[in-house]
């Protein structure tokens, strides 16, 4: 399936994505509202699971029908990977890098994400200790981000160093290895340092 927008650019991915397990639409509202222009009004394509620079074409003009071998999205002949299906990831949003927390009320929290399969299970690892699994917030779909929570009362005082992971929906952990974004998507554990007071 390759898309145009309005300004000749194009995304393709492979029919089979479109399986009936996957969430896609063309999306022509927001909130109850036309599509604002900036999310792109008057149509966009939206495929749940796929990078968008392979299946969120705003201002959709066209979708054609065509060969895998047949035509290229824009960003494929400049040196990105044809296919794009989005990786298991997570971050740690709380506390913040650098921040003083005080030990009674050290919380750390973020989200995890897996599109079109989503997360089972969360785990942090502070100072290189044992992995611990979170809270996980309830959440609508397998399409949506997860929040997740670890509280940590009692922490000794000190800079500390967290690291988080997730677990897909299918028992899988994400990657450890560190991977730019080119050609198809970075991997690798988000870290933060912070600094427990009191």
């Amino acid at each position: 399936m390759l898309s145009t927008s309005v300004d000749g650019w194009t995304s393709g991915f492979p029919v089979e994505v479109l399986d009936g397990e996957r969430t896609a639409l063309v999306a022509y509202g927001m909130n109850g509202e036309p599509l604002p222009a900036e999310h792109g009004f008057p149509v966009r394509l939206v495929v749940s699971g796929l990078y968008g620079y392979v299946s969120a074409t705003k201002w959709l003009e066209t979708i054609e029908l065509t060969t895998w071998e047949g035509r290229d999205g824009y960003w494929v002949p400049r040196g990105w990977a044809k296919e794009g299906p989005i990786k298991l990831a997570s971050r740690i949003d709380v506390p913040r890098r650098g921040a003083q927390v005080p030990a009674d009320a050290l919380v750390l929290g973020g989200v995890a994400w897996l599109p079109a399969i989503g997360v089972g299970a969360v785990e942090v690892s502070v100072d290189e200790g044992p992995w611990q699994e979170c809270e996980l917030a309830p959440v609508a779909s397998t399409d949506t981000w997860v929040q997740w929570r670890l509280p940590l009362p009692g922490l000794p005082a000190g800079r500390r160093r967290a690291r988080v992971r997730a677990i897909d929906a299918e028992g899988r952990p994400q990657s450890e290895e560190v991977r730019p974004p080119a050609p198809d998507g970075a991997t690798g554990l988000h870290e933060q340092e912070f600094e427990v007071v009191g």
